[in-house]
């Protein structure tokens, strides 16, 4: 059996991650999808390692392979949150460096750059990012550059980084009011609500609602 090396592996499982959310999981499409060598070779090294199994012309991850794929797949969509969010690095820069930053994060490392992030539930692209054991904390551990709007004091501007809205209408009122990733707002008020300047527009929101906005100060 070909020798595989450990980064092509967790490559794959990666692959085989995203595919799964997209439900392209299966074994003709993940084969379409590999373009860095021969795909049955590394499905048997994968399988032999015991971190998969083929079932019905399906892959599926086993509990191994799970946890090992969250991780890389976390590891990967925190650094491009903290590279295209709070660096501003352009997002084909950030793609391939947090490629990079996929297999060199440490544990350490990875759970203090998801507490400077305010735990982020999603990426850039809205995929979402595997929890891990900090994001159950309830002390913080270090000052977030990402905070609920909430915490803003009047006067302060920031830039919307992430929304949580609890519904998809919500979130379509929100986009048509202005208020999307990325959007630059200055806090005018909180009592008796939240009013924002966006641009020229002021806008008035519930408390409820200024809770799953999420910015970071400029």
């Amino acid at each position: 059996m070909e020798q595989v090396s450990d980064q092509r592996i967790d490559e794959f499982l990666e692959l085989i991650w995203i595919l799964r959310e997209e439900g392209k999981d299966n074994l003709e499409r993940i084969r379409e999808s590999y373009s860095n060598g021969d795909a049955d070779a590394l499905i048997e090294a994968t399988e032999a390692a015991g971190l998969i199994s083929r079932v019905d012309g399906r892959i599926s991850l086993k509990h191994s392979g799970s946890h090992r794929a969250s991780g890389i797949i976390r590891r990967h969509r925190l650094a491009e949150t903290l590279l295209t969010e709070i660096l501003e690095i352009d997002e084909t820069q950030a793609e391939s460096d947090a490629c990079e930053f996929e297999h060199i994060l440490s544990p350490a490392a990875t759970e203090s750059v998801c507490s400077l992030l305010g735990h982020p539930p999603t990426c850039p692209h809205g995929k979402a990012i595997p929890r891990g054991s900090c994001c159950s904390k309830f002390k913080k551990q270090m000052t977030p550059l990402v905070i609920p709007l909430s915490e803003l004091n009047p006067g302060e501007e920031s830039r919307i980084v992430f929304m949580t809205p609890k519904t998809h209408g919500r979130l379509d009122r929100l986009g048509a009011l202005g208020i999307v990733a990325g959007s630059v707002i200055r806090l005018h008020q909180k009592r008796p609500a939240y009013v924002l300047q966006i641009d020229e527009t002021n806008v008035a929101l519930d408390p409820d609602i200024a809770k799953e906005i999420f910015v970071k100060r400029t």
